[in-house]
């Protein structure tokens, strides 16, 4: 096992920036060796954080084959735009080193058989960062339905409903954000994997399940352009463009084990809250985010809301008391800790999980399969919005051995099984 791990840091905008200083920075195991980005001005932005901290400082270069083609590197964290994830991930994949790419979605499903390809053929560990795979409420429901607490679980639902134009679509900034071009280019489930990484570690997909096919279907686009005409400059390059991307995707997923999944997508008509609707729906209770967590049949009291009562009042309590009864072992002993990391600690929760695997030399806990998994949603979507609705077969990106896998991790990062691993730091 390594005390410390080398990493070459790929990817400094906004949301690289504030992973690197919220999360790798911080950790005493981990040097950053390399930090790369095609502008000069975000990796002097990025030097100014470790002369902050008076870390020593990280090689600086905006060419990726410099990390690759080092024996030192042990792992390469890949926090780029969503056309750029890939190609990095092969290259690092093929140099030999542990891969994390952060959240984003495949092009085309030929991208997710070459990473499989890959893998299988180097064994180079790949790992999506999907940090709500370690919130809090979903690692609780987690441990609800592998405890058989919640009976037989029946269907899950989950959705990205965040208003993005004026956030992350249209910034106030020098440069507009990727994320618009993909909704004038694609039609289709973009963002899947904040909702759908948690609920595939619930129904065991991969490992005893699989997803088997789908259904999407796309309203109308209308939105953006509305927004567009009214607040962006008339020279703004956006004014005369035509947006693909319907305001409103619903997807159905079957599963091989009799399972359904809905999944939304609702991120350009005004909303006045954020919401991943995370749902596990079971023979004997369920959890429900934006409700009142955790329900069992004919044990749970005051989950409903009447008239005059306050909302936030009552979810607060009854999630307090969730949390008391059923938190998962990891999140019991995170928050006597000093939290730290983004998005209410579980940005570095995802981030130590990584982290641990390197160290260790084993398997990450979202693996290869598991992160293709979630790329491939997006262009089978649009296969099928294309086709009017039409369902769509999900590839079986492990070939197989879905049905007879290698046994869980066991350690605390697991989400295949719950874990009690006291000697493994957070």
């Amino acid at each position: 096992m390594k005390e410390k791990i080398k990493v070459g840091y790929i990817g400094l905008g906004g949301r690289g920036l504030n992973v690197l200083q919220e999360n790798f920075i911080k950790m005493e195991d981990v040097e950053i060796k390399y930090l790369c980005d095609v502008l000069e001005s975000r990796m002097q932005l990025a030097v100014e954080l470790f002369e902050k901290d008076g870390l020593p400082i990280p090689i600086t270069t905006t060419c990726s084959d410099d990390i690759m083609n080092d024996p030192e590197v042990d792992a390469v964290v890949i926090m780029t735009g969503w056309n750029t994830h890939i190609d990095l991930a092969k290259k690092s994949m093929l140099a030999g080193k542990y891969t994390a790419i952060e959240v984003g979605c495949a092009y085309d499903l030929q991208e997710c058989f070459d990473l499989i390809d890959i893998y299988e053929q180097t064994k180079s560990p790949l790992m999506m960062l999907e940090n709500c795979c370690y919130g809090r409420n979903e690692m609780m429901a987690l441990r609800l339905v592998k405890e058989g607490i919640f009976g037989e679980i029946v269907h899950c639902r989950g959705g990205y409903r965040h208003y993005l134009p004026s956030e992350d679509l249209f910034p106030e900034r020098a440069y507009n954000h990727y994320r618009a071009h993909e909704y004038v280019n694609r039609n289709c489930e973009q963002y899947p994997t904040h909702e759908l990484g948690p609920i595939c570690k619930c129904l065991n997909i991969n490992r005893g399940n699989r997803l088997m096919k789908l259904t999407s279907t796309a309203s109308k686009s209308r939105a953006l352009k509305d927004y567009v005409t009214r607040y962006l400059p008339e020279d703004s390059e956006f004014q005369n463009v035509e947006f693909k991307q319907g305001d409103i995707v619903n997807t159905i997923i079957t599963c091989a084990n009799g399972e359904t999944i809905l999944l939304t997508l609702d991120t350009t008509l005004p909303i006045p809250y954020y919401s991943r609707d995370f749902t596990v729906r079971g023979t004997k209770g369920c959890f429900e985010e934006d409700r009142f967590t955790v329900f069992l049949e004919g044990q749970t009291e005051d989950f409903l809301l009447y008239p005059g009562m306050k909302a936030d009042e009552v979810f607060n309590k009854k999630q307090e008391k969730d949390f008391a009864l059923y938190d998962h072992p990891l999140w019991a002993e995170y928050v006597k800790t000093e939290m730290r990391g983004g998005h209410g600690g579980f940005d570095w929760l995802v981030c130590r999980a990584f982290v641990e695997s390197v160290k260790r030399g084993i398997e990450t806990p979202i693996d290869a399969y598991d992160t293709v998994t979630l790329m491939a949603i997006a262009p089978l979507s649009e296969m099928s919005i294309q086709k009017g609705g039409m369902p769509v077969s999900i590839p079986d990106f492990t070939r197989g051995k879905w049905i007879r896998r290698e046994p869980p991790l066991q350690t605390k990062y697991s989400l295949d099984e719950i874990v009690t691993d006291p000697d493994t730091p957070i």
